[in-house]
């Protein structure tokens, strides 16, 4: 029998400080196995990329003629290709392009599509119609016609990842801007932002500082699938001749040697490795995204 002290009882407790839905968030996602794995996967990936130039020390440019096409041996890990430049050295080279691409385009199109989006719901009437429309306008666009002849402008305005993105970036922001703006429409009749107009709150503040983190979880989950959809792109822009320049290395133009049917049958090793890599990181992306989407909604059990 425990006998309570009359300071113990009349102390009263302190209930528990419930979590935050950001903290139940993240513990929900560090549950997901597959989601954590693919996480630490696309980590790995983008620091040995971005740590190329301390890992080797080939040249990626220089065209060697008396190493054309040779296959994977310990001296060159993956072989060469038909230029004799050495296929591990530029599939690091290579992803460090490619992850730049998607990394910088998923942010330029989130950043442009909420920005609208989030205008567009909060004020509504005719501003919300002109940038509805000017959505409308970018949506209905031939995307990979206006990429080919943005492209063709801006190259020799723009060095040449930075024309991708900013072409990239210009023709995809339509639909985060509609996705932003339905739910700026549902959260505005919400009584904090009914309050926050009322004591004189300036709609910049309201947006930046009320309306948007409590939209961030939708925005999280669209940037994170708009990094595969960029990486995809630029992949297919860059293995058709139109993307990122032949002098720098990226999936997409490394893929391109598949172009020749004697590549493709007898000299795999020069496009399976960035294919593979092309995969699993898109595999890894949308793993993380549907992680995010199931530890972001309150309903899901999973």
């Amino acid at each position: 029998m425990v006998i309570m002290t009359n300071k113990e009882a009349l102390t009263p407790k302190t209930p528990k400080k419930s979590p935050s839905p950001w903290v139940i968030a993240r513990r929900k996602f560090t549950k997901n196995k597959l989601a954590m794995i693919s996480l630490i996967f696309l980590l790995i990936v983008i620091i040995l990329s971005f740590l190329a130039p301390y890992i080797t020390t080939k040249d990626i440019v220089r065209v060697d003629l008396m190493k054309i096409s040779l296959p994977p041996s310990s001296e060159y890990w993956l072989g060469t290709d038909t230029n004799g430049r050495d296929v591990f050295t530029r599939m690091l080279y290579a992803g460090r392009s490619s992850l730049t691409i998607g990394l910088a385009g998923m942010f330029l199109i989130v950043l442009v599509g909420t920005t609208v989006g989030a205008i567009s719901g909060y004020f509504g009437g005719r501003v919300g119609q002109i940038l509805m429309r000017l959505t409308d306008f970018v949506l209905m666009f031939p995307f990979l016609v206006f990429v080919i002849v943005l492209n063709t402008i801006l190259s020799g305005k723009v060095s040449g990842l930075w024309t991708l993105i900013i072409v990239i970036a210009l023709l995809n922001w339509g639909g985060v801007a509609r996705i932003v703006r339905s739910r700026v429409l549902a959260e505005k009749e919400n009584e904090y932002i009914l309050a926050a107009k009322s004591i004189g709150g300036k709609p910049v503040k309201i947006i930046i500082k009320h309306l948007l983190p409590n939209v961030a979880s939708t925005i999280i989950v669209q940037a994170t699938l708009l990094l595969a959809v960029t990486i995809v792109v630029e992949s297919a822009l860059s293995f058709l001749g139109f993307g990122v320049p032949a002098d720098t290395p990226s999936w997409g133009n490394m893929l391109s040697e598949a172009r020749n049917s004697d590549v493709l049958y007898n000299k795999i090793w020069m496009w399976v490795p960035p294919a593979t890599a092309i995969t699993l990181v898109i595999l890894a992306i949308n793993f993380i995204g549907e992680g995010l989407k199931d530890a972001m909604n309150p309903k899901s059990r999973r």
